[in-house]
């Protein structure tokens, strides 16, 4: 198949975190181009670095043949189908993209399957919101049962579509919604061992994200901050929504500021976008949870895409270390 033929249905692409097991050899592999940048060698000669992506990582990738015409062919944000050569380059490896002139094509969208950039969680999402629903039943306090029911039934879609974050945690179809369920089961058992309003807990936990909904857009070609996500943020956007259904209920504003700041505070500190720091137990205890799961979350997608063959990690910019993988182990 010539590469001009674009996606072949039957064909199988490698994904990026599989290219180790192809090292020396030539593919072809659809990637989205994250970044792009015309350099010169201290030859004179110039040549194209960029940087590709799919839902299992990210790769550097050089063109040294049809630097200027690909510069100007294809964009940041464009999806291609490209072909070069696996290469181990400065301790990591690298995509040397081949000579011929159509190495690299652009494809549109329906030209390539949108699994490739877009993860959905594993477990099943409307088993999920059944359960979610279902804790969401034992809320003893009315206000706060009719508040948290109304959003999760009039959000539903959104709900069950929405990832928790881009990269780093639960960045996939459903994330958002596994995401709080598993805060707000681990809250619930939390609540048995101190003096603390569990119905606040509870609320509280499946609501803290609930600003992703609007944040987050997912499209063919992976998970993108909308307009209003940029300029808001999902905290800002989360005690919005709040504020609107409780007004729609005719909840007074009294009710509802615990929980508004169980949303405003969850991120822990102000350096990490809380406009104000936990100051109710509640709070604290959603924040602590809620940043266990997204870290833990981290941990366990980072050892599930690594090289069997690798006993850490590369570092992690967002946990800010290396990952022992103990694949050594792997099937003891």
């Amino acid at each position: 198949m010539k590469i001009s033929d674009k996606f072949n249905i039957s064909k199988i692409y490698p994904y990026i975190q599989d290219l180790n097991q192809h090292l020396g050899r030539e593919v072809e592999l659809i990637v989205k181009v994250e970044s792009k940048r015309l350099q010169i060698s201290k030859d004179q000669k110039k040549f194209l670095l960029l940087t590709f992506s799919d839902r299992t990582g990210s790769v550097r990738a050089v063109d040294w043949y049809n630097a200027e015409n690909n510069d100007s062919f294809i964009k940041t944000g464009d999806v291609v189908l490209v072909k070069g050569k696996v290469v181990y380059f400065e301790d990591r490896l690298q995509i040397n993209i081949s000579k011929e002139p159509e190495s690299v094509s652009k494809l549109e969208e329906g030209e390539f399957p949108s699994e490739r950039f877009v993860e959905k969680t594993e477990k099943d999402i409307d088993s999920l919101f059944a359960e979610a629903m279902k804790l969401i039943s034992t809320i003893k306090d009315r206000d706060l049962l009719n508040l948290t029911r109304t959003i999760f039934l009039s959000l539903e879609k959104e709900i069950k579509h929405s990832p928790a974050g881009m990269r780093v945690h639960h960045a996939y179809i459903g994330g958002l919604l596994e995401h709080s369920l598993t805060v707000a089961k681990i809250a619930d058992y939390v609540s048995k061992f101190y003096i603390v309003n569990r119905d606040l807990l509870i609320s509280g936990a499946l609501l803290h994200d609930i600003g992703k909904v609007k944040e987050y857009r997912i499209t063919p070609t992976g998970i993108n901050v909308t307009t209003e996500g940029e300029l808001k943020g999902h905290i800002i956007i989360g005690i919005e929504i709040v504020k609107k259904f409780a007004e729609r209920l005719k909840l007074k504003a009294d009710k509802i500021i615990e929980l508004q700041h169980i949303i405003a505070s969850h991120h822990g500190e102000m350096e990490l976008g809380s406009p104000v720091l936990p100051k109710t137990p509640e709070a604290m205890i959603i924040h602590f949870i809620e940043n266990m799961d997204s870290k833990i979350a981290r941990f366990m997608d980072i050892i599930k895409k690594s090289d069997d063959n690798k006993e850490w990690s590369e570092y992690d910019r967002n946990l800010g270390r290396r990952i022992f993988l103990r694949n050594s182990t792997k099937g003891d």
